[in-house]
């Protein structure tokens, strides 16, 4: 785990139980809606604690204070976008800097979510096939290989679903059984080819694969595509760390150099898994009679690993498989179109629950697949077999902004988690996406997957106690050198805004707000604004 993370911060799996009752009276009334009471119209299934609210300002007024914000000497090195229009009335009511190109991070998952779900359907499933190269003959014997051929699913996932790890196979074993197997003559194989991507995004750092939110793209996803260690101190002072593995048959070799600190020490632990490598190297130390420390490490060839353990979950189903676990990934030749042999399927959560999860925690991996996937859906006959996925994503992102009446120019993504420093976009353009997905068909999956002020997701520790607590919905981003956070916010008289805020380049001096700080201080004052 690397002392200063660069991309966002993976969040524990929750239950997001905050579903709003609001949304559906302000998605039939669309743009032109108006909200009477903006209490109930940000509440969420549970009531928000009574709290003191800002006095009304005017939008004069408002312009003048955020203005002086942006401009105060501080940011002096640093670039500000902040685009604020009444969803309402379209009005704009500030903007600086909002025509500005810039490093959006984490809100690059705004177009991709607006993508999946315009381009897949919310209430839409994908489907992992499960083939064979042979029939199943009388005795149960599959004479060839089992193919699992993956569309991008990263439902297969015990760590966020608290199954049991053999448990989460389950479905896939019984599409076997039910197909009459009992024995595999061949190879278990787990054809990931099908999403034709690298097992990076486009201008990821190569300090990101090492990290749990760069793991690796694969059409076949197994725990998110990264494992867990727990490193524990010695008995004596400089005895070496215990570290055990969480999750099995992942097929890393493990170079421990973790020494047991003084007991007043601070943990200090890096892991590295240089690219290409399936050897992690553990550094460091932690305080003797301390807690354990959780690490993680990524896959390479995730696969690989699924079609592993499916042998070890068949076997223990009384299943026996005579060949060996392989995985395939593109620009491998794919398996799937020699195994002519459809012994069923396993369907995924709705596309509306991927979005959900990928907007609530900001999951680089599940933006990168509905990005991706979204993409290979437009491929046509004759399109070069070069041409990624995540290109086709990209090319089809540009097709629907301009089917949409939104700059596309001023959206240019070449990925769809963020991770890429080539990414940049204006915040005027997020601020036009916002105003057309709060109209879109599936509006109400949209706005169930922005995290909520102080209640959930990555934004579960941000605004709390503040005017902005449970009146904002925005997506959080984050990298090295850029911050940015857009969404909705609930006003004090009535007005419902869209808004995006981004800072760039910012470098925080000793003892000045942290940098998120800046933007939450900017959209808390929002909330203040008294127009109608």
């Amino acid at each position: 785990m690397m002392a200063v993370r660069q991309g966002e911060h993976r969040l524990k799996a929750r239950a997001y139980g905050h579903r709003r009752a609001w949304l559906c009276g302000c998605l039939v009334a669309g743009l032109a809606m108006t909200l009477a009471e903006p209490s109930a119209a940000g509440a969420s299934a549970e009531a928000p604690a009574e709290r003191p609210l800002p006095a009304a300002i005017s939008a004069a007024a408002l312009r003048a204070e955020l203005e002086a914000r942006v401009a105060a000497p501080r940011f002096a090195g640093a670039l500000w976008g902040v685009s604020v229009v009444s969803l309402q009335t379209g009005e704009v009511l500030f903007a600086h800097g909002a025509e500005r190109r810039m490093s959006p991070a984490s809100n690059t998952k705004l177009f991709t979510a607006a993508l999946a779900l315009d381009r897949l359907g919310g209430k839409s499933r994908l489907a992992t096939r499960v083939l064979a190269t042979g029939a199943v003959d009388a005795s149960g014997a599959l004479p060839g290989d089992l193919v699992i051929a993956g569309r991008g699913d990263p439902g297969w996932n015990p760590r966020r679903s608290g199954q049991a790890w053999a448990d989460v196979f389950a479905p896939v074993v019984e599409v076997i059984r039910r197909a009459g197997v009992r024995r595999i003559t061949g190879d278990v194989i787990a054809d990931g080819t099908y999403l034709r991507v690298p097992p990076h995004g486009a201008s990821w750092t190569a300090d990101d694969l090492m990290e749990d939110y760069g793991a690796e793209v694969s059409g076949v996803v197994l725990d998110e595509n990264y494992v867990e260690m727990d490193v524990a101190p010695g008995a004596t002072l400089g005895a070496p760390a215990t570290i055990s593995w969480r999750q099995p048959g992942h097929g890393l070799a493990l170079d421990a150099r973790v020494i047991t600190g003084p007991a007043e020490s601070v943990p200090a632990l890096r892991v590295v898994r240089l690219p290409g490598e399936s050897v992690v190297r553990v550094f460091g130390s932690i305080p003797l009679g301390g807690k354990a420390r959780l690490l993680e490490a990524t896959v390479p060839r995730p696969a690989a690993w699924y079609a592993s353990e499916l042998i070890a979950a068949l076997r223990v189903a009384g299943i026996a498989v005579d060949g060996r676990p392989r995985g395939v990934r593109w620009p491998e030749a794919p398996e799937e179109p020699r195994a002519s042999v459809v012994l069923g399927a396993v369907e995924s959560q709705p596309v509306r629950d991927l979005v959900r999860v990928m907007m609530k925690d900001s999951n680089n991996l599940r933006a990168s697949l509905l990005f991706d996937l979204a993409g290979e859906l437009t491929r046509l006959p004759g399109t070069p077999a070069w041409r990624t996925s995540e290109e086709l994503g990209a090319a089809d992102l540009q097709a629907f902004l301009a089917e949409r009446g939104i700059p596309a120019d001023e959206a240019i993504l070449e990925e769809g988690s963020g991770l890429s420093r080539n990414n940049l976009v204006t915040p005027a353009v997020i601020v036009a996406l916002l105003q057309r997905m709060a109209g879109h068909r599936e509006a109400a999956a949209w706005f169930d997957s922005l995290p909520v002020a102080g209640v959930d997701g990555s934004l579960e520790t941000r605004f709390r106690g503040g005017p902005a607590e449970r009146r904002v919905w925005a997506k959080t981003g984050t990298l090295r050198w850029a911050h940015s956070l857009s969404g909705y916010v609930d006003t004090v008289g009535g007005a419902r805004l869209a808004f995006s805020v981004m800072l760039n380049r910012h470098r925080v001096e000793p003892g000045a707000p942290a940098a998120r700080a800046e933007l939450d201080a900017l959209v808390d004052r929002l909330v203040a604004y008294g127009g109608r």
